[in-house]
């Protein structure tokens, strides 16, 4: 096949969990530039609007959907929503997140618990709920979102404990999904991002920039194209030989 045709995402339909900013929307940006059709969900069903308008000047047919990652009637909803309206799902990208920062010691269990169902949990629900459309279909890519959080841990003055474990959570289900479902053809793959400038992160990187740039090699923190070439490597055929792997796009901080 021809290799521009491989990345060619014309006509596919991908869901974005946490699509409507940050890295979520760089993706699907990346995606919809490349052809993909975009269903977008978020809490925030404003935002969602916002970036799906933002998709269709690009092009792409666009659905705007309120979700929280935490509820499976939430979850199934977005998954009928885009089965109705394309009559097929493609790719999946799990990107809903959220971290929570306290001492070990300190962590309330509510607040442990919100990490852990939102990026683990989450991440299952929506896998779940989207592989009940691409097993019979015999096709299929799902790209997990972990985090470098999720390969090693932190100094004590960066206290999350419970995002690095969802995050280490989301890379063990990668691998043991890659393995359930590549008897059905679909790849499952996750990206680890290092440091992007996000709503999530932007304080942290402010009060830590010179310590953190120290160990990134490439000397700066992710851009806003950084995660497009992944995203879309991995959603298109040209990955079809590739599963149950962990990408980190962090300028080289894991090396």
């Amino acid at each position: 096949m021809n290799t521009k045709k491989l990345f060619d995402l014309s006509g596919r339909v991908a869901i974005v969990t946490g699509g409507s900013t940050g890295l979520g929307l760089q993706m699907a940006i990346g995606l919809a530039e490349m052809g993909a059709n975009l269903v977008l969900c978020a809490r925030k069903i404003e935002r969602c609007e916002k970036a799906a308008a933002e998709l269709e000047e690009l092009g792409a047919k666009t659905v705007a959907l309120a979700c929280d990652v935490k509820n499976p009637a939430n979850v199934q909803a977005v998954v009928d929503a885009a089965a109705a309206k394309f009559g097929r799902i493609d790719i999946l990208i799990n990107n809903a997140g959220t971290s929570w920062g306290a001492p070990v010691e300190e962590m309330k269990l509510e607040h442990w618990n919100k990490v852990i169902e939102t990026n683990l949990t989450g991440t299952f629900l929506f896998a779940q709920a989207v592989g009940k459309v691409m097993v019979p279909a015999r096709r299929g890519k799902i790209i997990n979102i972990s985090s470098v959080a999720g390969i090693h841990g932190a100094p004590p003055q960066f206290q999350a404990i419970g995002y690095h474990a969802s995050k280490g959570g989301v890379i063990s289900f990668t691998k043991d999904l890659a393995c359930k479902w590549g008897v059905h053809n679909i790849q499952v793959n996750a990206v680890a991002p290092g440091w992007f400038p996000t709503d999530m992160s932007a304080v942290v990187i402010e009060r830590n920039k010179e310590y953190f740039l120290s160990r990134i090699p490439l000397g700066r923190f992710g851009s806003d194209d950084d995660l497009k070439g992944a995203a879309v490597f991995l959603s298109s055929d040209a990955s079809n030989y590739v599963t149950g792997q962990i990408l980190a796009v962090d300028g080289g901080q894991t090396a």
